[in-house]
This record gives C-alpha cells, structure tokens and sequence, in this order.
C-alpha cells in the first residue's frame, strides 16, 4: 500500500464533531453489535479477529473494555501477547499466535500481537533487518491463510496517539491511585524510543499490508471508540448473516 506518514494524520478527533452526540451513537452501535455478535456465534459461519496495535497508553485497554467488553463473553475472547515464554521462544515466532486465531462463530481480539515481533524485536535490535522482511512476509502468509482458509475476517487497528498525550497518560499512571497498577518503568524507557516505534509502525503499514490497517485517532476516547465500534459494526453488518432454522420439523 501507499506509504503512510503518522505526522500527517491528526490524533484528535474532528472539531466540529459533537462528543454528546457521538457518544449516543456509539451506545446504539453497541446494541447493534450485540445482536450481530449474537448472529456469528449462531450462525457459525465465519469469525473475526481484531487486532489492536498502538503505543503504550494508547488505549489498547479501554477499547477492549468500553466496545468488545460489552457483547456476549460467550463469543468474544481477549488474548494479550505479553514478552514470549521460553517455550514460546523455542518456536517460531507465530506459533504462539496461531494458537489464539478465533474458531467460527467467535470473535477474538488481539491485545498487540504477532506485529510485536517486527516492532519491539526490531527497535531493540534483537533480530537483523533481513528476518524482519522475512517475518512481514510470513504475516502477509499467515493473515492470507486466515481470510482465505478459514473465513475470518480481520481488522487491524492501529492506535494513533499523540507524543503528548501519551506522556500526559503515563504520568497519570504514577499519580491516579486507580490507574497506578498500570505503572510499568519500562513504559517511560519505551517512549524515549517514539521515532523509532514510529519508523518501525510506518514499515508496517506500508509492508503488512494484505489485511489494509485502520489508522484510529486516540487522543479522545470516546472518538476512538466510536471509530472501532462502526468499523466492526459495518463489517458484521456487511455478512448479512441469518439465524439457522430448524430443518426437520
């Protein structure tokens, strides 16, 4: 795809968007996807895997909890993907993954993801420019295998904070006594690295791109929120799924 620049797309949300207003939108798009939840686990047809990237505080948490938090538990699951294990290690970098992709009928989030494997890795330089080529290429395979093999949708969001508010979040982490047990001191050593998280995000986009990425404005919530739960909204709405009848009666 074309390549994207993050300094040009705007973090917050649109001026003349009403917050009010869109916030009751986004409640009516919550009863929406309720009931169209409610029609994928029945049906057992399809599933969806969403995918949630972004820099620490950019809200990862609060989209798990504020829109895929509010359908049925029952078909919805929430995988986190934390440092690999050591056993995890002993295997190639997918494997992990591959054991958390959604069964038909269910929809699977992804609290980061198999992308961390060509951020963080690469950052740090753990691995060399030429396995991370190799591992973009290996994702483009994986996300073909999923769509094309096994009719799960997929949608991929990146989470676009702003430098400052993302400081702004973390400071609240040492401060807000609710928010406190999010405090990790290697989140603030990660955001000194926000160029090269940047660069890093913008290869990306511009190389992973079978499955096309949603850039999310993240500074405001409740616009963040409403911006995920349409796109998911319309994209269970657009299967035009049914209800299975009784077939001998």
């Amino acid at each position: 795809m074309a390549k994207i620049k993050l300094s040009d797309i705007d973090t917050n949300a649109p001026k003349k968007l009403d917050k009010d207003t869109t916030k009751a939108e986004t409640k009516r798009l919550l009863e929406e996807l309720d009931e169209l939840q409610n029609l994928l686990y029945a049906q057992h047809k399809w599933s969806l895997l969403v995918v949630l990237q972004g820099m620490d505080a950019s809200g990862k948490d609060g989209v798990v909890r504020n829109v895929l938090g509010q359908m049925n538990p029952l078909g919805v699951k929430v995988q986190p993907f934390k440092a690999p294990t050591e056993e995890e290690l002993d295997h190639d970098f997918l494997w992990r993954i591959h054991q958390h992709t959604p069964r038909k009928g269910m929809i699977q989030v992804f609290n980061r993801s198999h992308y961390e494997d060509v951020l963080v890795q690469r950052v740090h330089k753990w691995i060399d420019e030429k396995t991370v080529y190799k591992r973009m290429d290996a994702i483009n395979d994986f996300e073909k295998l999923l769509t094309e093999h096994n009719d799960t949708h997929i949608l991929k969001f990146y989470l676009h904070v702003s430098e400052d508010e993302q400081t702004k979040r973390l400071e609240e982490r040492t401060q807000d006594p609710r928010k406190m047990w999010k405090y990790n001191a290697n989140d603030i050593k990660e955001a000194k690295l926000w160029k090269e998280y940047r660069k890093a995000y913008e290869d990306v986009f511009e190389h992973c791109d079978y499955v096309p990425w949603h850039i999310v404005p993240a500074d405001h919530n409740w616009y963040k929120e409403h911006i995920i739960a349409k796109t998911v909204r319309d994209t269970l709405k657009d299967l035009k799924m049914k209800y299975p009848e009784i077939k001998d009666k």
